[in-house]
């Protein structure tokens, strides 16, 4: 169990969680670099909507990744043959590509 101090838009407050306090300064740090990115770019001003933008960001960043991982374990039950020449093939294209950089004089 873990116990954070949170310092960001103005606020302070500190939570308790079940996940360790290393694990909750990563996801605060994480948050304050979107908010960051945010304020640096001048959409907003107002504290709560850099807030709640931040916030809709993130649920974007998840919603995306849960959607990928669904379509790659579909993907591979509905055809994992597939799936699995798929992915070896990218490796493959990967390798071409790194190979090619390298003959070309470039340190790897």
């Amino acid at each position: 169990m873990g116990t954070l101090q949170i310092d960001v838009l103005g606020t302070s407050f500190s939570i308790k969680a079940s996940e360790d306090e290393e694990y909750l300064k990563k996801l605060l740090g994480y948050y304050k670099k979107i908010v960051e990115e945010i304020k640096k770019s001048g959409m907003m001003s107002k504290e709560l909507h850099i807030a709640i933008l931040a916030g809709i960001m993130l649920c974007d960043e998840l919603y995306k990744e849960k959607s990928k991982t669904a379509k790659i374990a579909r993907s591979s039950t509905e055809d994992p043959q597939g799936e699995a020449e798929k992915l070896a093939q990218d490796m493959i294209r990967k390798l071409e590509q790194a190979l090619s950089v390298n003959e070309n004089g470039a340190d790897v």
